[in-house]
């Protein structure tokens, strides 16, 4: 059975309609509950710099250099990257590690009072080992180490994003 392709088309443009309708959207930028963030960690943290590019291009919220000029202070307390061995060969040699990404923090207003009390963000992957190639799984280790850290980024903009500022 042939369909016309007139009816072919309405198919289509319906198709079209319904899955538009649904609601997907992207992302967008993120909305912070203030209007500006000092972020307080290590002058070396690579995710201090990494996050504090986030919100400049992700969201209206300026991050500021001096604490006294933020509504919000950020406060790395600790970042960690661990790495676990998983399994052993029946040799003795290690056959899968797990790494793990760790970053506490917490948040205080203006005044220093605690709006976000210390939490932590913390993310696994397990990867196999094989001696025979240790440079190519260093490079691995070490991208999974930066995937990680993108993820702990997002995860914590997603939670200042559901944060609240107390009002005066």
């Amino acid at each position: 059975m042939k369909f016309p392709s007139k009816m072919l088309s309405a198919a289509l443009a319906l198709a079209a309609l319904l899955l538009g309708g649904c609601g997907f959207q992207l992302r967008g930028s993120a909305t912070l509950p203030f209007d500006t963030l000092f972020v307080q960690a290590a002058p070396t943290s690579q995710f201090a710099t990494q996050f504090r590019r986030a919100v400049t291009s992700g969201s209206s919220t300026r991050v500021v250099s001096v604490q006294k000029d933020a509504a919000a202070t950020l406060v790395l307390i600790t970042e960690l990257r661990e790495k676990n061995i998983l399994s052993l060969s029946g040799t003795g040699r290690v056959r899968e590690y797990q790494l793990r990404y760790r970053v506490a923090y917490r948040l205080v207003d203006q005044k220093g009072a605690e709006v976000a009390p210390a939490s932590e963000i913390v993310l696994n992957r397990d990867f196999s080992f094989n001696d025979n190639e240790t440079l190519s799984k260093e490079s691995e280790e070490a991208l999974l180490f930066r995937d990680m850290q993108a993820d702990a980024i997002q995860q914590l903009l997603r939670r200042l994003q559901a944060t609240r500022l107390p009002t005066a």
